[in-house]
């Protein structure tokens, strides 16, 4: 059921992750209650592929020869790895054999897609001679895993995308990179430095780069697949694409959350992951002093606005917070966990967060036309 997300998680993996646009929502509602040419060329009134709006919408923004899509990017590891890798090794870092969650597990993963993974390297350590060491005959792939939900730090080292892709080239083994977040923009203007952004890692030169659709894409969820064109054609032809491959729903509103990424404005003003990652603290503080105003007339309520920090969440950008300012709201009816509990058991639910007795609201994640249902749900809450 619908939930107000006052933690200021932005990418609240509990919570379904990303909101999308109001754009791709229309198109995925359009694509559901109707038919439409998912598998067919009007023109030539033949069977044609459901990839073809993908790849027409990305290609212009990142310039790759192709892409593909499937339902999340653990699949399209998975997928990447047996059509281009099964029965064959592939070399990763020691210090990016990752758990992301859930089990996903990057041995694991190897195991289940046919490939054999070799190992190089320390968990701090790893520099390209580690990788050029490791090559053999049999060496199908060099992988690279962005640390997405944790951070290394100290006496590290590790070897550049740029060393990877002359590597690859000079033994003619493809270089894949698994960024994980998929940003499409460099969200260092935020003051949100270190995740990669998918045009630079293919500008780079990796052979393929993989990422996620619900996370700093702001779309739905997706894994996609961008890079040469030769390798997505023996991707597709897996048996697995088949059982991977995305609804007319999805497809629908990734192609659109893509297509307002031509107009960067628009991408930033209508995306809802990128607007709440990109308002201002004095912006947020400004709701949440006027939001104040109205809850202070609950009786027995004790409301003060202050600064905190959010977070993306989602296992993106870990460890960085947003600088952001909550509604610390505590009541002389209910304790803070009744007060909380209260909240999530009412229509709409409220997530929020609870520390030191108070009640934390957090509107950088809370839509403005929220706003009213969640003064209800608190004053409904202490039992007024």
């Amino acid at each position: 059921r619908p939930v107000i997300n006052a933690t200021g998680i932005v990418l609240h993996t509990n919570l379904g992750r990303s909101p999308i646009a109001e754009t791709a929502a229309q198109a995925a509602y359009d694509a559901a209650r109707g038919y439409l040419n998912l598998e067919l060329d009007l023109g030539t009134g033949k069977r044609s592929s459901r990839q073809n709006p993908v790849r027409e919408a990305i290609g212009p923004l990142l310039g790759c020869e192709s892409a593909t899509a499937v339902n999340n990017c653990a699949a399209a590891t998975v997928i990447v790895l047996r059509a281009l890798a099964a029965g064959k090794e592939v070399i990763v870092s020691r210090g990016q054999l990752v758990e992301i969650g859930g089990s996903f597990r990057i041995p694991e993963i190897m195991g289940v897609s046919g490939a054999r993974l070799r190992e190089v390297g320390t968990t701090n350590i790893t520099r390209i001679a580690d990788y050029e060491k490791a090559i053999s005959p049999d060496t199908a792939l060099l992988l690279r895993v962005h640390h997405s939900n944790y951070r290394v730090s100290g006496f590290t080292k590790s070897a550049s995308l740029e060393e990877l892709v002359a590597l690859g080239r000079k033994h003619a083994i493809p270089v894949v990179d698994d960024v994980g977040s998929g940003a499409m923009i460099d969200f260092a203007r935020f003051g949100l430095p270190g995740d990669p952004v998918v045009g630079e890692s293919l500008a780079t030169g990796a052979d393929l780069v993989l990422f996620s659709g619900d996370k700093l894409l702001g779309g739905p969820q997706a894994g996609v697949i961008v890079g040469k064109k030769d390798l997505i054609q023996k991707i597709e032809k897996d048996p697995l694409m088949r059982a991977f491959r995305l609804d007319k729903m999805t497809l629908a509103a990734l192609e659109a959350t893509l297509r307002l990424y031509r107009h960067p404005d628009r991408a930033l003003r209508e995306i809802p992951t990128i607007r709440m990652l990109g308002t201002r603290a004095s912006e947020i503080r400004r709701r949440a002093e006027a939001l104040a105003v109205k809850l202070r007339t609950i009786a027995g309520l004790t409301v003060n606005v202050r600064d905190d920090s959010a977070f993306v969440g989602g296992g993106s950008l870990p460890d960085l917070p947003l600088p952001t300012a909550v509604l610390a709201v505590s009541s002389d009816a209910v304790t803070d966990a009744v007060f909380a509990e209260r909240l999530r058991s009412g229509t709409p639910a409220v997530m929020a967060r609870v520390q030191d007795g108070h009640v934390l609201f957090d509107l950088r994640t809370v839509f403005e036309r929220q706003e009213p249902d969640l003064a209800e749900a608190v004053w409904s809450a202490v039992g007024g």
